[in-house]
């Protein structure tokens, strides 16, 4: 059993030196670059402060005796990226309704940012190095584009530490179907990461409420071993 875990990276799962005190650390990351207006940042914050609180996602966060660790930071060029939401413990309803309040009424930092996802994603890495001690590490990388500044998604998954950290990804498909054509395989092929990693599409800003909603709910309740498939680079 040993054996096999340790296969999976999850050896640690059977160790009983370790003291895990929440079940998932989950890092939320919006894409604040110039190309996403105004309009859309709000689409964004009010779409995923809603999907925290929608029935289905609060039942996810309840689903297990042990809590969900939840930040949110925002990301644009290489020296764009701020803590909207610091590591918050999801013990009760009112802690979780107190981190969609705070991501609600947050205002973005820049409105004339590049796409740096190498730089968005060492963030994450960084941010998971101070997360509280939990069974599984999440970052959840939202994009209405491709990297076109800084170092590429594969140079951070090399010189950051991600041992143990999967990466999904939420394309918004905001460009006359561009993501389906360029985007969602960039997503596949350069930010997925992890055992289990997956994508999920929102066509549009306007839909990220209802794709944010999917994915959170996903990512709550499917931390199940027997289905994990690796997406990390060879």
């Amino acid at each position: 059993m040993i054996r096999w875990l340790t296969a999976l990276g999850l050896a640690g799962l059977a160790s009983p030196l370790r003291a895990e005190t929440c079940r998932l650390a989950l890092a939320l990351a919006m894409d604040i670059s110039s190309s996403v207006d105004a309009t859309e940042d709000t689409l964004q914050r009010q779409g995923l402060a809603a999907a925290l609180i929608a029935p289905e996602v609060t039942e996810a966060f309840f689903s297990s005796p042990l809590p969900v660790a939840l930040a949110v930071y925002e990301w644009g060029s290489r020296s764009t990226q701020r803590m909207i939401l610091n590591w918050t413990m999801i013990n009760t309803q009112t802690d979780l309704l107190t981190a969609a309040e705070t991501i609600q009424r947050s205002v973005r930092s820049d409105g004339d940012s590049a796409t740096a996802m190498g730089q968005a994603l060492a963030f994450g890495a960084t941010l998971m190095q101070q997360a509280p001690p939990c069974l599984f590490q999440t970052i959840d990388l939202s994009g209405d584009g491709a990297n076109n500044d800084g170092f590429q998604p594969a140079s951070a998954y090399r010189h950051f530490p991600f041992e143990g950290i999967v990466v999904n990804g939420l394309v918004i498909n905001a460009a006359d179907f561009e993501g389906e054509v360029h985007l969602i395989p960039y997503f596949e092929n350069n930010v997925l990461y992890g055992p289990g990693a997956f994508l999920e599409v929102a066509q549009g800003f306007e839909d990220f409420e209802r794709a944010m909603r999917r994915k959170l709910e996903r990512e709550l309740t499917s931390l199940q071993i027997g289905v994990l498939q690796d997406f990390s680079p060879r």
